[in-house]
């Protein structure tokens, strides 16, 4: 087992990293911005090195600068956390070359899913659903226009290393589309560095269901349930529950029995989530996060497991825990996504915390790096914490998750807690009578 880790993050999943470690008793090295010089995770570690200023791509996206820190400190392993270099497979493959253990999947494995036409690819040999669409990349709207008469409108342009919506484009006819190529491409380019894009059969009522996996160098995978990401802000999880609402037992065995046979002798190694759409009883593969996901808290909560712990464990060369491979899950657990951000205009709020009080009591965890007196710089994500509720059943996660907002207290900055308010008051959620565009139509009809 490692004796010191260093985490290549920040804010609250730094954070909920350093807790893991304390438990473990593994020494943790925290790295900083300037502007997160007085951060908790910075507070919490047992020691800290800045990497840069402010701005991400010269602190957080810094490789030579991590690891500087990593040699500096005598760490043996990273963990890249969620964001930032976490599905970087020039940075897993230079942690590696330099020794040390990156606490994640193989460089490889990140290429091949990070791209998502090659994600794609390996996904309908391996037998995984996947939409109709283009046969690859599109070099002009000509080609788009073509793929798009074969599959029927509306179609969907998305970006082949695209991610949180960049470079996503929907067209209901020949015109529109001309145009929303031109945009994701650019997009597309102007984001990630890769103009690359294809084309899918737009789904208009799709939910959004994801697949946790967890692999380890012996060659043992487990899946460990779905996850119901269908709330979502352009392309943004605003609300994740599991297990959905949405799908039947027999779905949901058929699901996890294809993940499992489709990655089997892959020698996946880690957390892994592949994410679906699913409408009219099928399913459709869009990618794999070869990492983390900002949600695997629900996971946690109905399974009782530390997923870090079982991350640190799988990248130290142990097998899977017996707890992981045996874990079933009970209850309903529910997580709302804290943003700092004007909740009517959804414009990001930087600024100082004045009043902090998180909810507490039976069934509710907060996890979040904010205190009294906490800075929230402009620079990064808005994300500043994740409420999760925990329940024997859905309508009392629901009314669980209502009294833990109504404690909420977060003054000094704006954040979202009005929008999960309302949106855990309605009818549709309570009924789960909604898909992946209901929230942007709640809030442009004012449905509230």
């Amino acid at each position: 087992m490692f004796s010191k880790i260093l985490i290549a993050n920040r804010g609250e999943i730094a954070v909920r990293i350093i807790r893991t470690c304390r438990e473990m008793g593994i020494a943790t090295v925290a790295v900083h911005s300037e502007a997160d010089e007085n951060a908790l995770h910075v507070r919490m570690a047992d020691e800290s090195v800045c990497v840069g200023p402010a701005q991400a791509n010269k602190s957080y996206l810094n490789i030579p600068a991590l690891m500087a820190a990593a040699e500096l400190t005598d760490a043996e392993a990273i963990h890249p956390g969620f964001g930032f270099l976490s599905e970087n497979a020039r940075f897993a493959e230079i942690v590696t070359k330099l020794g040390f253990t990156f606490i994640g999947p193989s460089a490889e494995h990140i290429t091949l899913m990070g791209d998502k036409v090659s994600a794609l690819d390996f996904a309908r040999k391996a037998g995984l659903p996947c939409n109709v669409g283009s046969a690859g990349t599109l070099a002009k709207a000509e080609e788009a226009l073509e793929a798009a008469e074969k599959v029927g409108y509306p179609v969907i342009i998305k970006a082949a290393s695209g991610g949180g919506g960049k470079g996503m484009k929907v067209a209901h006819g020949p015109q529109a589309l001309r145009q929303a190529f031109n945009v994701a491409v650019s997009e597309a380019k102007s984001n990630f560095g890769d103009e690359r894009v294809y084309l899918e059969k737009y789904m208009d009522k799709a939910r959004h269901i994801e697949v946790q996996v967890f692999g380890d160098t012996h060659g043992n995978l487990a899946v460990l349930g779905e996850r119901d990401c269908t709330l979502q802000r352009r392309h943004q999880k605003v609300v994740e529950e599991t297990p959905s609402s949405a799908l039947t037992e027999e779905e949901r065995t058929k699901l996890f029995a294809t993940v499992k046979k489709a990655l089997a002798g892959m020698g996946y190694v880690g957390a892994g989530t592949l994410e679906f759409l699913y409408q009219d009883g099928q399913f459709s593969f869009m990618e794999m996060n070869t990492r983390l996901q900002v949600e695997h808290t629900v996971t946690e909560e109905v399974l009782g497991l530390d997923l870090v712990a079982e991350q640190i464990r799988v990248a130290a060369g142990e097998k899977l825990s017996p707890a992981l491979t045996s874990a079933k899950p009970v209850g309903h657990s529910i997580q709302c996504r804290i943003n700092a951000e004007d909740p009517a205009t959804f414009v990001p709020c930087a600024g100082q915390v004045e009043n902090y009080y998180a909810p507490s009591g039976p069934g509710v965890r907060v996890d979040s790096a904010l205190f009294p007196g906490a800075a929230v710089p402009p620079y990064y994500d808005a994300m500043v914490a994740k409420l999760v509720v925990w329940a024997p059943t859905r309508q009392q996660a629901i009314a669980r998750a209502r009294r833990a907002l109504d404690e909420f207290v977060i003054t000094g900055i704006k954040t979202n807690i009005p929008l999960h308010k309302k949106l855990l008051a309605t009818k549709a959620f309570a009924t789960g009578d909604y898909h992946i565009h209901s929230l942007e139509q709640f809030i442009k009809e004012g449905r509230f």
